[in-house]
């Protein structure tokens, strides 16, 4: 697989193509960057953007995690203290989910957040920024707010400055991020800073077809027990034959075909063996075929999620 191919393979959108062709063709290390806010239970989810940022660092991209503490501490996930407690431990994890440590940076927020140049920067882009546009930004990621404080309006302003200041090629996020990665493409050249390429995941559904909430539990995070995932594969929604809106295969297509040659459905010889899938495409092809029994579909999720996931348990002894 070629850069190009890599660096699109489960990505919704890129913006732009073509200006990321251009940068490869320009630059033998870009950079690329992520930025997390530390808060909650990671899930595959986030785990779906440590994916591409692998694939980035595959294809020779110089990656940079944004740990973003200052970031949480202002849409109230804790104190800086507590906020800081968790990146660590995120960090922890996404080089057990495959980040290469050597060739990872990650940088915290408050490490230069707090600095005169970045305020002075933020200042800068609020001038030109509306507040219904600072607000859309927000609301996209998910965060409606009835009464929203300054600090949550300032919060999309942060993360344009931050793509800036961290002098990066092209930022990473899921496809909710656009509004606020757009008003950093349209607001940062004015600013004298280039404009960054964005490559955006897509949003996956929670296990039982709908959106993912800590509420439903309809989501895989990166310290469930094997038993955890067991109990939650067994609900999860998975018609015959249905390949459209199938969590389930969402997990090969996204998590699982990404890390693995090749996948082994174990079956008993009086249902027809074992069956082996070399490609994400010919699972589908099988699946909606009926071929593979939904049952078989959530065994193989729960023997291959398990060894992905087994690296981040260890790092939990």
């Amino acid at each position: 697989m070629d850069k190009i191919e890599l660096i699109k393979r489960n990505v919704q959108e890129i913006v732009t193509e073509e200006q990321l062709i251009a940068l490869l063709n320009q630059k033998e290390n870009p950079s690329a960057y992520v930025g997390y806010e530390p808060s909650g239970k990671i899930h595959m989810g986030h785990v779906l953007t440590v994916n591409k940022l692998i694939d980035l660092q595959n294809a020779g991209f110089e990656i940079i995690v944004l740990l973003a503490d200052v970031h949480a501490f202002l849409n109230k996930k804790g104190t800086m203290a507590e906020v800081r407690e968790i990146a660590d431990y995120n960090k922890e994890c996404f080089i057990a989910l495959g980040l290469d440590a050597n060739k990872t940076k990650f940088v915290y927020g408050s490490d230069f957040q707090l600095d005169s140049e970045y305020m002075l920067n933020v200042l800068r882009l609020t001038s030109t920024t509306s507040l219904k546009r600072a607000k859309r930004s927000m609301d996209e990621v998910g965060r409606q707010m009835d009464d929203p404080k300054v600090s949550q309006m300032v919060y999309p302003i942060m993360q344009a400055i931050d793509i800036a200041m961290l002098n990066v090629d092209l930022a990473v996020g899921g496809i909710d991020q656009r509004k606020i990665h757009m008003l950093a493409r349209e607001g940062l050249p004015n600013l004298g800073f280039k404009s960054p390429i964005c490559v955006h995941t897509p949003i996956l559904l929670g296990l039982d077809g709908s959106k993912m909430a800590s509420s439903k539990d309809n989501y895989i995070s990166v310290d469930d027990t094997e038993e955890d995932i067991v109990r939650k594969m067994k609900k999860a929604f998975c018609p015959v034959g249905q390949v459209d809106d199938n969590p389930v295969l969402s997990l090969f297509k996204y998590h699982i075909f990404p890390r693995y040659d090749e996948i082994i459905f174990n079956r008993p010889e009086k249902y027809g063996g074992n069956i082996e899938c070399k490609s994400y495409n010919e699972l589908e092809g099988l699946f909606q075929s009926e071929e593979l029994h939904p049952m078989d579909l959530k065994n193989g999720a729960v023997k291959y999620m398990n060894l992905l996931l087994n690296p981040v348990r260890d790092l939990l002894k």
